[in-house]
């Protein structure tokens, strides 16, 4: 086992080596709360578009809320090295520790703006975007990406070497390209070439969903630290769960159902509390839907799909509530069976 591995951004000291992945419509401000506290190193507030959070749009601030939460890190999107800047001053007055720039977002809605893995087909814009937020503000400046457009264009160690030389403080690489979307597995030993052409901290993301293969992970891309997306969904415990192993080599059961179950509620009455009780139904039946499915596996036995269909359908806070309940509670009566 190799010791737990401890890294820096600029003067910014994370918890430890285990990040959770910036994830638009996933990783609000209370479900960073939560795996901050359950032991995640360091937590990324949703894609915020770059023009919106500097026009004060009310979602755009939403998504960079970052209240609670001792190291803010706002991730900002965009083509506009000017909307960039200035959105970072705005996310810096509101607290922001660190700016990321999301330069490997894979949806049509933002390639289609030429904004995220776009710019992996225009290396001197995501250059100028780097150089212009870099120098609107103090923090430290942070850049995710892919390894490129597709096969063909793996750009990720150029665009790498040229964001630490205009004075990016560490890099994430998604270890897929854009044209792969979310398919196949992601080649962690293809961002070792990241690792050849910077010195600044890099980052290893995508596909982790065991605490034991971190190791691999970190071994096979060379990187200083490990990112978690999609493996947290529905597990707010479990960035804090790898960062754990990595301290002493030792796999934690996940928290009893008991804790999943108080853990989903916290975050579902958080929503409702963030967007309101009307969008916060809405925006929040993905996450009980996860936490479900987290608890089945927990349980060892299917997640009850009458219960389940209830709390994904319900119409009102109650309603979900009380169908959710009902489903942790048959979740526990199947694993003492």
């Amino acid at each position: 086992m190799r010791p737990a591995p401890t890294f820096a951004i600029g003067a910014v000291l994370p918890a430890n080596a285990v990040l959770l992945a910036p994830m638009s419509g996933v990783t609000d401000v209370v479900f960073r709360r939560i795996a901050a506290r359950l032991g995640a190193g360091l937590v990324v507030s949703e894609m915020v578009a770059s023009r919106e959070l500097a026009t004060a749009d009310d979602e755009a601030r939403l998504r960079a809320e970052g209240d609670g939460i001792a190291t803010h890190v706002v991730q900002l999107a965009g083509r506009d090295p000017a909307w960039m800047a200035e959105a970072a001053k705005v996310a810096v007055g509101a607290g922001a520790s660190v700016i990321d720039i999301n330069m490997g977002c894979p949806a049509k809605k933002v390639v289609g703006g030429h904004g995220g893995s776009a710019l992996l087909k225009d290396l001197d814009l995501a250059v100028r975007l780097i150089a212009a937020t870099v120098a609107a503000v103090e923090v430290p400046v942070t850049v995710k990406m892919r390894l490129g457009w597709d096969a063909g264009s793996i750009v990720a160690p150029e665009l790498a070497a040229r964001a630490e030389a205009e004075g990016a403080a560490m890099v994430t690489v998604h270890g897929r390209t854009r044209a792969q979307l979310y398919d196949g597995r992601a080649d962690w030993a293809a961002i070792r070439a990241v690792r050849e052409r910077i010195a600044i901290p890099l980052v290893a993301n995508g596909d982790l969903t065991r605490e034991e293969h971190a190791p691999a992970m970190l071994e096979a891309s060379g990187a200083d630290a490990v990112m978690i997306g999609r493996g947290a969904q529905g597990r707010p415990w479990f960035p804090g769960a790898v960062a754990a192993f990595l301290a002493d080599g030792v796999v934690r059961p996940a928290p009893s159902l008991d804790v999943q179950r108080a853990l989903a509620r916290e975050h579902y009455e958080g929503l409702l509390h963030l967007y309101g009780r009307e969008t916060g139904v809405r925006h929040a039946r993905k996450h009980l839907g996860w936490s479900l499915d987290a608890a089945a596996e927990t349980a060892g036995a299917p997640a009850p799909a009458a219960a389940k269909a209830a709390t994904l359908t319900a119409p009102t806070a109650e309603a979900a509530l009380a169908a959710l309940d009902r489903a942790y509670d048959e979740l526990a009566w199947r694993a003492a069976a």
